[in-house]
């Protein structure tokens, strides 16, 4: 009895002696696997902060976010990409009253887009509403919406708001109604596209007339900004060209002189926005053109099968 005692002993002692290193040993090979899993939870958060980066490039362009104020000018970059993908016209109408520029003695910082009383008015692009508010002797009732693509707009005179600060809202969304509050003398919508702040022509990015934006991206350069506002103006503006500093370029650009020069301007790029059902051939007529244009132009075949949402060149 007391000899099977023993050998129980030794045979417990042996048994609690071997579970350290048993434990050491388990440890010692999860070891590298919890090491591979910290390496793929770091590459998995790289590509996250990367692919947010790219999405909402606003977020290095501002250091606040305030709802005290409609705009302030910061310092622009001075070359910044913008996208135009994902986008809503901020109204069905095509009429534009007044062009982004010099006007009456002072700048326009906007274009004023003929809407009637209780006209919706959609946002731009999907973003976050940083102002709603009214001001009696400028926007009257406004809402200035901050968008991931760094760029923020400005929707003014309108009856009435129907979003509120800090929402969230997707490109489309209704964000108020058309009207005539503020300093207006007849029912619009005055609709600002600001970087950092500082007003850019929208005619460079939205086509009222065709509905539709110019390309899939717009590249702002401080060194061609006013040249490429000009000509945005005398191409997408009321008029064809109505503030000062195009009146200008299109007088220099009419002159035997500056041919040559006219020459370099080449004709807005006309986009066409694919919807459900469309096919190149009903494109083409839709557009005055050919398949075999639309094809050429956009590098593609004849049985290609469109997709909803996709962009076309079509002159």
């Amino acid at each position: 009895m007391i000899k099977r005692l023993k050998t129980f002993a030794i045979c417990a002692f042996a048994s609690v002696c071997t579970l350290p290193v048993t434990g050491q040993d388990l440890l010692a090979r999860q070891a590298p696997v919890d090491r591979k899993m910290n390496a793929v939870d770091s590459v998995a958060l790289h590509r996250l902060i990367e692919a947010e980066n790219y999405e909402s490039p606003a977020a290095d362009l501002y250091e606040d976010w305030s709802n005290r104020y409609a705009h302030r000018a910061t310092a622009l970059p001075d070359t910044f990409r913008i996208s135009l993908r994902d986008f809503a016209m901020p109204t069905t109408s095509r009429v534009i009253t007044s062009n982004f520029g010099s006007r009456w003695g002072r700048q326009h910082k906007g274009l004023d887009i003929k809407v009637y009383i209780g006209d919706t008015i959609r946002a731009a692009f999907s973003g976050k509403v940083r102002i709603v508010r009214y001001e009696g002797r400028g926007y009257g009732r406004y809402v200035v919406i901050r968008h991931h693509n760094g760029l923020e707009t400005i929707y003014g005179h309108m009856s009435k708001q129907l979003v509120s600060e800090d929402q969230e809202v997707r490109a489309g969304d209704p964000i108020g109604l058309g009207g005539n509050t503020g300093r207006s003398t007849g029912s619009h919508l005055h609709f600002e596209t600001r970087l950092c702040g500082v007003a850019l022509n929208p005619a460079l990015m939205f086509d009222f007339r065709n509905q539709d934006v110019v390309d899939d991206y717009y590249v702002f350069r401080k060194s061609t900004y006013n040249r490429e506002s000009a000509e945005a103006t005398r191409l997408r503006g009321v008029g064809g060209s109505s503030n000062a500093v195009s009146d200008r370029i299109e007088d220099q650009l009419s002159t035997a002189s500056t041919q040559q020069h006219r020459s370099s301007y080449k004709p807005a790029t006309r986009l066409h926005k694919v919807v459900k059902g469309e096919t190149l051939s009903s494109i083409a007529r839709k557009r005055g053109t050919t398949i075999d244009a639309i094809c050429r132009l956009n590098h593609i075949g004849r049985n290609i099968r469109l997709r909803p949402g996709q962009i076309l060149k079509y002159n």
